[in-house]
């Protein structure tokens, strides 16, 4: 069973481990073709809530080339893989109908797969066009996700899959993306290691 810090929803409490504001350094190694593109980044991730059974998410990264040169933001939302409930919000502003689901931990647990995990799903927007839907798990403090969907607008690069990896090691976040990208297949493309900053 999982602890649920005070005022964090139950539904956020198997990823509530990630809550805070992340800093560190990454590198991105990246084989296009012939070529590999190789490059050190910094990078700055939030997770937040405002009492609703989702985190928010943002990301920030510069390249570490002596200018801290702009290079990828995104943001979007984690949240726990459930059947929807009336009293869910939504579609759009719409107010659900009832008492709120999984309000307990008890309630929440019921939600386990057979993996001992929970089943999470993560919707990833980036400025450049692209939006991502990621479908995983969480299990203590490690995620998989792979994605399920990837939109594009006719102006973005290519870009059709990837799977992303997060864990929890010795007090610091470590998470490894793979990505098919401009003709390629899916593979390695970035790496970080951040430290609560907050």
């Amino acid at each position: 069973m999982f602890q649920l810090d005070g005022g964090v929803p139950a539904e956020l409490g198997p990823l509530s481990w990630l809550l805070g504001v992340w800093d560190g350094t990454g590198v991105v190694n990246y084989k296009v073709g012939d070529e590999t593109v190789s490059y050190e980044f910094g990078q700055r991730i939030s997770f937040s809530h405002d009492g609703l059974p989702y985190l928010n998410y943002t990301s920030y990264t510069w390249q570490l080339d002596g200018q801290n040169t702009p290079l990828a933001n995104e943001t979007g939302y984690w949240r726990l893989s459930r059947p929807s409930h009336p009293a869910d919000a939504g579609p759009a502003m719409l107010v659900g109908d009832g008492d709120r689901p999984y309000t307990s931990v008890e309630q929440v647990e019921n939600l386990r797969n057979d993996n001992e995990g929970f089943d999470i799903e993560v919707a990833l927007v980036h400025p450049g066009g692209v939006s991502e839907l990621y479908l995983g798990q969480v299990k203590g403090p490690r995620i998989d996700l792979a994605t399920d969907a990837v939109m594009r607008t006719a102006t973005a690069k290519e870009y059709s899959a990837a799977t992303r990896l997060y864990g929890l090691v010795e007090g610091h976040l470590l998470w490894a993306w793979d990505i098919a990208a401009l003709g390629q297949d899916l593979r390695t493309h970035a790496s970080g290691r951040l430290a609560k900053s907050d």
